[in-house]
Protein backbone atom coordinates (compact mmCIF):
# COMPACT_ATOMS: atom_id res chain seq x y z
CA UNK A 1 0.00 0.00 0.00
CA UNK A 2 2.71 2.11 0.52
CA UNK A 3 4.59 1.90 -2.46
CA UNK A 4 1.34 2.19 -4.03
CA UNK A 5 1.12 5.70 -2.19
CA UNK A 6 4.63 6.40 -3.20
CA UNK A 7 4.28 6.40 -6.74
CA UNK A 8 0.78 8.20 -6.63
CA UNK A 9 2.29 10.92 -4.56
CA UNK A 10 5.36 11.01 -7.01
CA UNK A 11 3.24 11.21 -10.36
CA UNK A 12 1.44 13.99 -8.80
CA UNK A 13 4.32 15.90 -8.37
CA UNK A 14 5.87 15.10 -11.69
CA UNK A 15 2.68 15.90 -13.63
CA UNK A 16 3.14 19.22 -11.50
CA UNK A 17 6.24 19.98 -11.91
CA UNK A 18 5.59 19.32 -16.07
CA UNK A 19 2.72 21.29 -16.25
CA UNK A 20 4.35 24.14 -14.58
CA UNK A 21 7.24 23.98 -17.21
CA UNK A 22 4.90 23.33 -20.36
CA UNK A 23 3.18 26.58 -18.82
CA UNK A 24 6.50 28.69 -19.04
CA UNK A 25 7.58 27.25 -22.55
CA UNK A 26 3.81 28.37 -24.04
CA UNK A 27 3.98 31.51 -22.56
CA UNK A 28 7.59 32.48 -23.79
CA UNK A 29 6.33 31.42 -27.38
CA UNK A 30 3.26 33.09 -27.44
CA UNK A 31 5.31 36.26 -26.58
CA UNK A 32 7.88 35.93 -29.44
CA UNK A 33 4.99 35.18 -31.65
CA UNK A 34 3.41 37.99 -30.77
CA UNK A 35 3.11 40.93 -33.38
CA UNK A 36 5.24 43.70 -31.82
CA UNK A 37 8.13 40.73 -31.44
CA UNK A 38 8.03 39.65 -34.98
CA UNK A 39 7.93 43.41 -36.34
CA UNK A 40 11.23 44.42 -33.74
CA UNK A 41 12.85 40.50 -35.05
CA UNK A 42 11.96 41.45 -39.02
CA UNK A 43 13.24 45.14 -38.80
CA UNK A 44 16.31 44.23 -37.10
CA UNK A 45 17.01 41.19 -40.25
CA UNK A 46 16.63 44.13 -42.68
CA UNK A 47 18.60 46.65 -41.20
CA UNK A 48 21.48 43.79 -40.85
CA UNK A 49 20.79 42.59 -44.48
CA UNK A 50 20.68 46.17 -45.85
CA UNK A 51 24.26 46.23 -46.90
CA UNK A 52 24.13 42.37 -48.05
CA UNK A 53 21.18 43.67 -50.63
CA UNK A 54 22.54 46.63 -51.51
CA UNK A 55 26.03 44.82 -52.29
CA UNK A 56 23.56 42.17 -54.27
CA UNK A 57 21.77 45.55 -56.51
CA UNK A 58 25.13 46.88 -57.60
CA UNK A 59 26.14 43.33 -58.95
CA UNK A 60 22.89 43.01 -60.61
CA UNK A 61 23.39 46.30 -62.38
CA UNK A 62 27.01 46.05 -63.26
CA UNK A 63 25.82 42.16 -64.62
CA UNK A 64 22.65 44.06 -66.81
CA UNK A 65 25.27 46.93 -67.80
CA UNK A 66 28.08 44.12 -69.00
CA UNK A 67 24.85 42.48 -70.69
CA UNK A 68 23.28 45.33 -72.31
CA UNK A 69 26.56 46.35 -74.05
CA UNK A 70 27.04 42.83 -74.83
CA UNK A 71 23.67 42.74 -76.87
CA UNK A 72 24.42 46.13 -78.62
CA UNK A 73 27.80 45.34 -79.59
CA UNK A 74 26.12 41.85 -81.30
CA UNK A 75 23.38 43.95 -82.77
CA UNK A 76 26.06 46.34 -84.36
CA UNK A 77 28.26 43.75 -85.83
CA UNK A 78 31.34 44.49 -83.63
CA UNK A 79 31.43 41.71 -81.76
CA UNK A 80 31.50 37.85 -83.43
CA UNK A 81 32.18 34.42 -81.64
CA UNK A 82 34.35 31.75 -82.54
CA UNK A 83 31.71 29.93 -84.13
CA UNK A 84 31.14 32.91 -86.34
CA UNK A 85 34.90 32.32 -87.32
CA UNK A 86 34.94 28.60 -87.55
CA UNK A 87 33.77 26.81 -90.51
CA UNK A 88 31.91 23.19 -90.50
CA UNK A 89 34.55 21.05 -90.67
CA UNK A 90 37.08 22.98 -88.20
CA UNK A 91 37.49 21.36 -84.89
CA UNK A 92 38.72 23.66 -81.55
CA UNK A 93 41.03 21.91 -79.21
CA UNK A 94 41.79 22.64 -75.76
CA UNK A 95 44.62 20.96 -73.79
CA UNK A 96 44.97 19.10 -76.57
CA UNK A 97 41.20 17.73 -76.12
CA UNK A 98 38.41 18.32 -78.62
CA UNK A 99 35.67 21.02 -77.24
CA UNK A 100 32.26 22.41 -79.42
CA UNK A 101 33.14 25.90 -79.82
CA UNK A 102 30.29 27.21 -78.08
CA UNK A 103 32.28 25.77 -75.03
CA UNK A 104 34.90 27.70 -74.94
CA UNK A 105 35.20 31.17 -73.54
CA UNK A 106 37.98 33.65 -74.15
CA UNK A 107 38.64 36.08 -71.65
CA UNK A 108 40.84 39.81 -72.24
CA UNK A 109 41.56 41.49 -69.75
CA UNK A 110 40.82 45.29 -69.73
CA UNK A 111 43.01 48.40 -68.51
CA UNK A 112 40.69 49.59 -65.05
CA UNK A 113 39.65 53.16 -65.96
CA UNK A 114 38.86 54.22 -62.52
CA UNK A 115 42.74 52.76 -61.08
CA UNK A 116 44.68 55.41 -60.05
CA UNK A 117 48.05 56.19 -62.54
CA UNK A 118 51.12 56.63 -61.10
CA UNK A 119 51.99 60.60 -60.65
CA UNK A 120 55.46 61.01 -62.03
CA UNK A 121 58.34 62.37 -59.37
CA UNK A 122 59.83 65.85 -60.12
CA UNK A 123 63.43 66.71 -59.23
CA UNK A 124 64.36 69.11 -56.83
Amino acid sequence: MVKRLVWFVGGIAAGVLGMGAAKKKVKTVANELAPVQVVKRTSRSLRSGVDHIGDAVREGKRAMSAKETELRARRDGRLSTLTDELSDVDTVFVDGHPVEPGQVIVLRQMPDKNAAQPRARRRA
